[in-house]
C-alpha cells in the first residue's frame, strides 16, 4: 500500500510537505500542492482515516443515531426522508456519515458517551428520542456536540432542527374552522414527543381565537400508531356522533382514524373531515386522499447536518433551526 513516503521520495518533497499538503495546510504552495496531488493520484494514494483521526484527534466523522424504529417507521419513511437530507448534506463535505440505533438494552449496557466514542464519531444526530429517554440528559451533559430533531434543548455543544409545530397545527384547525365545522376532535401523539405538546397548544389556539370550546375528552391519545389511533377514534365517534371533524398529529394516526371513519360506514369528507400532519407519501394515495400539514422532512436532515458540521467546525453562531411547514388541501376535507 502506497504511504506518504512513497509519495515524498517520486515529488521530491519531504513527508512533512506531503502531510501538510495533504491535509489542507496553508504554508505549502499551490504549485507544490498540486504536483503532491498529482502524484498521489498516480500512485492510488488511499489515506489511512484510522491514523489520522489518532493524531488528529479528529474522525470526521458524524453519527445518526436512531431511537424507537418500529414496523410502522417503514410506512411514515420520517426517518428515512431525514437521512436522505442528512446525506445529501455530508456528501457536499469531507465528512462521513454512520448510521447506529438504541434500544433500551443496549442503553443499559452502554453510555451515550460510549457508544459515540466506540465510533469515534466527532458529533451526532439524534433522531426519534422521547423526552423521558435516559440518553437525553447524557447529551446535554456531554462535551460531544449533537443536534437533536425535534426537542428544543440549546447548549454550547447541543443544537436543534425542528419545525414551527404550533403554528402547523393551528393552520390544520383554522382551515377546518374556515370550512364551517365547530366540533373538532384531535388524535395527539404520546405524552413523550415534544412535538405532541406544541401541536395540542396550536389545536387549543386556534379554538380559543374563535371562542370554541375546548373537550378534553376530545383529544386522544394515539401514541403516533396507525392501529391506536383507529381504536381510539372508534370509541370516541361512537360515543360523539357529532364530531364533525378530525385532527390527527400524524399523517399514519390520520389513516389509522380513517379506518376507524370507515368501520362506522361513515363517508370522508362529507359526514366528518379528516387533516393530518407530516405529508407521508401514503397521504397522497389514500381514499380519499389526505389533507394535510407537509414538513419537509428532508430539509431537516439537510440542515440538522449542516448545523452539527458548523458547530463542529466552530462557524455556528446560533445553534437552532426552526422550518416552516405548509397546508396541503386534498380531498379528506369539506
Amino acid at each position: 500500500m502506497t504511504t506518504i513516503k512513497d509519495i515524498a521520495k517520486v515529488a521530491g518533497v519531504s513527508v512533512t510537505t506531503v502531510s501538510r499538503a495533504l491535509n489542507g495546510y496553508s504554508d505549502v504552495s499551490e504549485k507544490t500542492r498540486q504536483k503532491i496531488m498529482a502524484v498521489s493520484k498516480e500512485l492510488n494514494y488511499s489515506p489511512n482515516t484510522l491514523a489520522r483521526s489518532l493524531v488528529m484527534n479528529k474522525s470526521t466523522t458524524i453519527g445518526l443515531l436512531v431511537s424507537g424504529m418500529t414496523a410502522d417507521s417503514v410506512k411514515d419513511n420520517f426517518t428515512f426522508e431525514v437521512l436522505r437530507g442528512i446525506d445529501q448534506f455530508v456528501a457536499e463535505t469531507n465528512y462521513d456519515l454512520i448510521l447506529f440505533s438504541t434500544n433500551s438494552t443496549k442503553q443499559r449496557e452502554k453510555t451515550y458517551s460510549q457508544l459515540c466514542r466506540e465510533r469515534r464519531v466527532d458529533g451526532v444526530i439524534l433522531q426519534g428520542i422521547k423526552t423521558d429517554d435516559p440518553y437525553l440528559q447524557e447529551v446535554v451533559e456531554s462535551d460531544i456536540p449533537c443536534v437533536l430533531i425535534d426537542i428544543p434543548i440549546e447548549s454550547q455543544t447541543v443544537g436543534y432542527v425542528t419545525t414551527d409545530n404550533v403554528l402547523g397545527a393551528k393552520k390544520a384547525v383554522d382551515y377546518l374552522l374556515e370550512r364551517g365545522h365547530r366540533k373538532i376532535a384531535m388524535v395527539n401523539g404520546h405524552d413523550f414527543a415534544f412535538v405532541s405538546q406544541e401541536r395540542l397548544k396550536g389545536y387549543m389556539q386556534a379554538l380559543q381565537e374563535k371562542g370554541i370550546p375546548y373537550h378534553q375528552e376530545w383529544v386522544l391519545n394515539g401514541a403516533f400508531e396507525e392501529e391506536e389511533a383507529e381504536r381510539q377514534v372508534l370509541h370516541l365517534l361512537q360515543k360523539n356522533k357529532d364530531i364533525t371533524a378530525i385532527f390527527c398529529a400524524s399523517d399514519l394516526m390520520a389513516i389509522g382514524a380513517m379506518q376507524a371513519i370507515k368501520k362506522l360506514n361513515m363517508d370522508i369528507p362529507e359526514q366528518i373531515s379528516i387533516v393530518g400532519y407530516d405529508d407521508i407519501l401514503l397521504a397522497s394515495y389514500m381514499n380519499p386522499r389526505l389533507t394535510t400539514i407537509a414538513q419537509d422532512k428532508y430539509k431537516m436532515g439537510y440542515e440538522a447536518a449542516k448545523l452539527l458540521i458548523e458547530m463542529l467546525e466552530g462557524s455556528r453562531q446560533s445553534c437552532k433551526t426552526v422550518l416552516e411547514t405548509k397546508l396541503v388541501v386534498r380531498e379528506s376535507t369539506n
